[in-house]
């Protein structure tokens, strides 16, 4: 079992999660994060520090194969972030709005925590 996160990222990217993370398995996008699955032990404890209630089990029914795909993916090209950050601009605001699927960006961010 690994953690993914999903959806509720987007437009949000609290990194309330990558603080508390004792691996440093978060990885981060131009609007969200994710989690890489090789490298995350599968603790939880990033699950109840997100705000945006964004990162699941992989094993949990209502997560479709299509988010690992994203986190597996991403987490191989995009920069290792270390420390938390401020949300971004307007993040409150998204937090929870529907459909942000389609405005997911492929592109890094950037992080100055580059390992």
């Amino acid at each position: 079992m690994t953690f993914v996160v999903t959806e509720n990222c987007i437009k949000c990217k609290y990194t309330d999660c990558v603080e508390v993370c004792p691996v440093d398995c978060f990885y981060e996008g131009e609007n969200m994060l994710v989690i890489h699955p090789d490298e995350c032990i599968d603790c939880g404890v990033c699950v109840p520090e997100c705000p945006a209630e964004a990162i699941f089990p992989d094993t949990d029914p209502t997560i479709s194969d299509h988010w690992l795909d994203i986190n597996r993916k991403y987490a191989e090209k995009w920069p290792n972030i270390l420390s938390k950050r401020a949300p971004m601009p307007n993040a409150d605001a998204e937090n929870g709005r529907e459909g942000k699927a389609a405005e997911f960006s492929p592109n890094p961010g950037q992080t100055e925590d580059v390992t």
